[in-house]
């Protein structure tokens, strides 16, 4: 149960539907990066060069780390939080300064296994919190639906 003004926490169900879709939209986006810009290249002008490809590979390898910190510090949503209605937040409720979305992207994408493990925490928690969002102090909360004018 929720206090009131205090939106409710979000369950293992959103948060790994969140990220299904972040991690779909991180694959289109890196192979379009990897295979995109130096195919364009190579048909302009007949090959690749070799420094273009290792700096592909790297803002491809980066993209998932940069993507999910600045998303979390900026708005403390993912296309995927958007989409299914979670924000990420503090154990207050402010926002994610950029040191802490960056360790906690860095650590989640770093660990992947012990990341989805730790969602278990979910289930027994009274704020649905994974072990991830106890070391770093933030939790999931559904974002309050925005009502039209009449």
């Amino acid at each position: 149960m929720t206090a009131p003004g205090r939106q409710p926490y979000a369950g293992i169900v959103s948060r790994l539907g969140g990220l299904a879709i972040d991690a779909s939209l991180l694959a289109l986006a890196a192979s379009l990066v990897v295979t995109g810009v130096p195919s364009v290249w190579a048909t302009l002008e007949g090959h690749s060069p070799g420094w273009l490809d290792a700096t592909t590979g790297l803002i491809a390898a980066l993209l998932p780390v940069l993507y999910f910190a600045a998303c979390w510090w900026l708005t403390g949503q993912t296309v995927g939080c958007l989409l299914l209605g979670t924000v990420v937040r503090r154990i207050d409720g402010r926002h994610l300064g950029p040191g802490r979305a960056l360790l906690r992207a860095v650590v989640g994408l770093a660990f992947p296994p012990v990341w989805l493990l730790g969602l278990l925490g979910v289930l027994t928690d009274d704020h649905r919190r994974a072990w991830h969002d106890r070391l770093f102090g933030t939790v999931v909360q559904y974002v309050p639906r925005r009502r039209l004018p009449r």
